[in-house]
């Protein structure tokens, strides 16, 4: 079934109800420039997949739009968004194209460094209207701070989703002493993220998957690379950033796991509209449409209440962290836990929707043509990341039943 049919070109199929995530955004055009950007996409998605990466010129017009500065504060000229106004983005973008949602998803959640780099880092790194950040936070990477202050940085990370049309590519490092062993920054920080010139940055060709295709997520690696003084953040740290907004109160690895969800939860919306979409295929040797069997009904109402539960426990557990941060409070470790559980839920959910939506299309979804079929592989990529595996329930369990539990994860 192709995009045209479906209609698109809104923020969702013809049954979803419009993004709920504020008002200030979606009465500007940067709301429907995005949307518009997104069908586009859409309609390029067989050519985004066989490229490995988005398009220059695609990149061009979601950097008008404003995609990727959603989340960078408005002192740098940037959006100023709500979570929820990032997150309705994430997912009609990738309601219209996996790999095109992934990779807005990724700059808006790096670009939350924008509020914690001293302003004149942040102005030069965020400041441009062209400017896209991404990179891989944990760190694996190492660092030895300089006598100038400055770091030296060497290592190699996976999943550099868009590296490849980024402005500043980012990568998680553990401070180190000269001899490699571990070390701090005067501020106390023992892992930052740092803010590389993409001149140092070696991207690596590594990226050959199921699904996703189109992020071009490849390994990247530097050597020695020069980090000036301050070019970096402690996303773990547990301080006021310097620009003291909501978004930039909520913990990110959080609003990283929430990103995710929503690139799924996008990919399931599509997935349910894809199989309405087929109800009047005729099954070999069947007499009824694929609308009429009772299974494959049976089957559409469990992925469309998979998606929309999803999406409600996700919207709910961000709007009480959003309610704690705005108010100045201290994000308490039972915030914590329901947003990354809701995170995990709703990616979970989504796949699931996207299982039945697959299987229910019979032999239409096996080809190379179907949306369900690229959805499909696409979802299946996402549910591996690790902010939303299946593993992220365990410590959340221990929480649930009172236990002692390193929360530093969350």
């Amino acid at each position: 079934m192709t995009a045209a049919r479906l209609g698109v070109g809104r923020p969702a199929g013809a049954h979803w109800p419009q993004p709920t995530g504020g008002t200030e955004l979606a009465a500007t055009t940067t709301t429907s420039a995005i949307h518009e950007v997104a069908a586009r996409a859409g309609e390029r998605s067989a050519e985004i997949e066989q490229l490995r990466h988005l398009p220059p010129d695609l990149v061009g017009e979601l950097v008008t739009a404003g995609a990727f500065r959603l989340a960078v504060p408005a002192a740098y000229g940037g959006a100023g968004a709500s979570a929820a106004e990032v997150l309705d983005a994430i997912e009609t973008v990738a309601y219209h194209d996996g790999a095109t949602g992934w990779c807005v998803m990724i700059a808006n959640t790096t670009a939350l460094g924008s509020a914690l780099l001293p302003a004149d880092h942040a102005a030069a790194t965020y400041g441009p209207a062209d400017s896209i950040t991404g990179g891989f936070a944990l760190p694996v990477g190492t660092a030895v701070l300089q006598p100038d202050g400055s770091l030296r940085a060497t290592g190699r990370w996976s999943w550099g989703s868009g590296t490849g049309h980024c402005t500043a590519i980012g990568g998680g490092v553990r401070i180190v002493d000269a001899d490699g062993e571990p070390a701090a920054l005067p501020d106390g920080s023992r892992t930052v993220f740092a803010y590389f010139d993409p001149a140092d940055v070696h991207l690596l060709d590594t990226w050959h998957v199921a699904g996703l295709k189109g992020t071009a997520s490849t390994d990247y690696q530097v050597a020695d690379a020069v980090v000036p003084t301050g070019r970096w953040v402690d996303f773990a740290a547990d301080r006021p950033p310097a620009i003291d907004e909501p978004l930039y109160r909520l913990p990110f690895l959080g609003v990283l796991a929430t990103g995710v969800a929503s690139v799924l939860l996008g990919l399931g919306r599509r997935a349910v509209d894809e199989l309405v979409a087929l109800g009047e295929k005729h099954p070999s040797q069947s007499s009824k449409g694929l609308a009429e069997r009772a299974v494959v009904q049976a089957q559409l109402a469990e992925a469309d209440a998979s998606v929309r539960s999803g999406h409600a426990f996700l919207r709910d557990a961000l709007a009480g962290c959003w309610a704690t941060a705005g108010a100045r409070a201290p994000m308490g470790d039972e915030d914590k836990r329901l947003l990354r559980l809701a995170a995990t839920t709703a990616a979970e959910r989504s796949a699931h929707a996207v299982d039945l939506c697959y299987h229910a299309g019979g032999g239409t979804s096996v080809y190379e043509t179907s949306p369900l079929q690229r959805v499909f592989r696409d979802a299946h990529v996402a549910t591996q990341h690790a902010m939303v595996a299946p593993r992220t329930l365990e410590v959340l369990g221990r929480m649930t039943f009172g236990l002692p539990t390193d929360t530093r994860s969350l």
